[in-house]
């Protein structure tokens, strides 16, 4: 008997099955059921994420509950007064979150560990918070982010409300990988145990919401504008809306996208990186004369940005609308006086230079990282504590930014409000958003950022990934669409080769990235998604103006795709 059969049988014919599984199970395909059974469902850095249904490969209720007995394991570990502070526990908008969320509570309940449920679906920013806020050892997010209605995942975080870096996810990993059989794990709990579950809610918001209000920097600004707001059936509508009215800025809701909808009906997609999720927003735009749009994924920890300028609407990429609003902090923090001493910016090795360029001309650092806002917190924990620098703004290029660490992960509610402070700010001087975008491409250069993303399902697919980033790194290309390649960075080997010279690449988790530097002031740069079946390709092209930007952005991905294989 195969693996696949093996594990199959034994979920079908196990008593502790969850009923809601079997009919599912029963009418499998084989290609279904290698694919739900081939793997286990991998618990990484960054958690898990997933498919929903039932199986090893699978988000579902075992699954879940396999993960939790590992994290509860690795609390209890850490002693009592670990389990005394107990877990903050947020979710969002999916199928099975909420069962999700407070099957986790009785899982930790049954191992002497407090629990804190929010009441109803919150921003994955809103449960970072409560982290800190209650004082909890750590947090469980249920989300899966943007990606399509079809999936779930599961987020841990420590202490400071940051997601676990690898070397404490990897404790945790451990401690899940000891469980064998994720099919024992009972969730029932008695009346005692239930005491330590409490729900909570409307206390947090309101904490947050003055937190969130209090990073305004002009907050007397005219507020002359209309924003068109979706929240895409996920968990911002209620957040963004109460600080935009509390801030007194006129937003006008997409109320097709505002019901918490796990299937995202009226959406083709909840990810504001696809022009997709502009859809209803921008005919909402065009109705009411809008001057921005903003779009927010599901869980609420990215800000899409659409803007009205010379009379149509230009969609931003997470790298512009970055950059204008770390333009608009730096400038306002020197115009007011308020620029800390030795300020520093966090973005990633896969972000534009051109926020780089931004903060170096307001005399501020900028450190990189690699993907994943939880090394930018970490840096934030960091620094908080040495005082060595101070923290202005960090952001990636998928639409995440923070403005203030309260909050140790991307924050779309903060971004939102410093994004409508922005845009106010500029009207009053005669500027769209996309003026201030041109201003500094004329001060810095003219950079078009694009992402290639290949997608690749099942096991044959993780091998063809796997596949491209070996042959990549086994043959590193000289030069990519006829311009040489000055400097090449691999950062799953540690390695820099420039000048042919090879040195240490130092300061970095080992992550299978490849990036490849050209002679034009352009990059490349080549990951696997962490958290979906997709190898991605990202582009910083510099060019001497948009036209040449864009031409040799499109040179370049056609020789991506013929060095890689992939251009069939």
């Amino acid at each position: 008997m195969s693996i696949v059969e093996e594990r199959y049988e034994k979920w079908v014919n196990h008593p502790n099955l969850d009923p809601q599984y079997l009919e599912e199970l029963k009418g499998m395909s084989e290609e279904e059921k290698n694919d739900a059974f081939y793997t286990l469902i991998e618990f990484g850095t960054a958690g898990m994420r997933g498919l929903l249904g039932p199986g090893t490969n699978r988000i579902n209720l075992h699954t879940i509950r396999k993960a939790t007995q590992g994290y509860a394991n690795y609390i209890k570990a850490h002693g009592e007064k670990a389990c005394e502070e107990g877990i903050a526990i947020g979710y969002d908008n999916r199928h099975m979150s909420r069962e999700f969320a407070f099957d986790c509570a009785k899982i930790l309940a049954k191992n002497g560990i407090n629990s804190y449920v929010f009441e109803s679906l919150r921003p994955t920013p809103e449960l970072s918070f409560a982290v800190r806020h209650l004082h909890c050892f750590g947090g469980i997010m249920i989300t899966a982010s943007h990606n399509p209605r079809e999936y779930n995942g599961y987020k841990l975080y420590d202490d400071k409300g940051c997601q676990l870096v690898p070397a404490l996810a990897s404790q945790v990993i451990d401690q899940v990988n000891a469980i064998e059989d994720e099919l024992a794990i009972d969730a029932t709990v008695t009346p005692e145990e239930e005491k330590r579950i409490t729900v909570i809610g409307k206390d947090v918001d309101e904490a947050y919401y003055e937190k969130v209000l209090g990073i305004q920097l002009n907050p007397d600004v005219t507020k002359d504008i209309k924003i068109v707001f979706s929240p895409e059936h996920g968990t911002a509508n209620i957040p963004v809306r109460t600080v935009y009215e509390r801030a007194g800025y006129n937003c006008i809701p997409v109320e097709e996208q505002c019901t918490p909808d796990p299937d995202f009906s009226n959406t083709p997609t909840p990810n504001p990186e696809q022009i997709g999720a502009y859809e209803l927003a921008l005919k909402y735009a065009k109705d009411n004369d809008a001057d921005i749009i903003l779009v927010c994924d599901p869980d609420a920890d990215r800000m899409g940005v659409g803007v009205k300028h010379d009379g149509d609407y230009v969609i931003m990429t997470g790298n512009q609308s970055g950059a204008v609003l770390l333009e608009y902090i730096l400038s306002q923090m020197e115009a007011h006086g308020i620029m800390p001493e030795n300020p520093v910016m966090f973005n990633t090795v896969v972000t534009s230079d051109l926020g780089e360029k931004v903060a170096s001309a307001h005399g501020t650092e900028t450190e990189k990282t690699l993907t994943g806002f939880k090394f930018i917190g970490e840096k934030v924990a960091k620094y908080e504590k040495t005082g060595e620098k101070n923290y202005v703004f960090g952001y990636e290029e998928s639409y995440g930014s923070l403005i203030k660490p309260f909050v140790r992960d991307k924050d779309a509610p903060q971004a939102c409000l410093m994004l409508a402070e922005a845009a106010s700010f500029y009207k009053q001087q005669g500027k769209d958003l996309i003026d201030v975008l041109n201003d500094l491409y004329e001060q810095h250069g003219t950079y078009e950022e694009s992402q290639v993303a290949l997608t690749l399902s099942g096991e044959a697919g993780a091998n063809r990934i796997k596949e491209i980033l070996a042959d990549l790194r086994k043959d590193a290309p000289k030069e990519i669409g006829g311009t040489p390649v000055v400097r090449f960075e691999d950062y799953k080997e540690s390695v820099i080769k420039e000048n042919g010279e090879t040195k240490e690449l130092i300061g970095f988790t080992k992550s299978d990235v490849l990036k490849y530097y050209l002679e034009d002031g352009s990059w490349i740069a080549v990951r696997p998604s962490g958290t979906e079946p997709k190898c991605k390709f990202y582009y910083c092209i510099k060019g001497d103006n948009a036209l040449d930007a864009h031409e040799k952005t499109l040179n370049y991905q056609k020789a991506m795709a013929e060095l890689t294989g992939t251009n069939e």
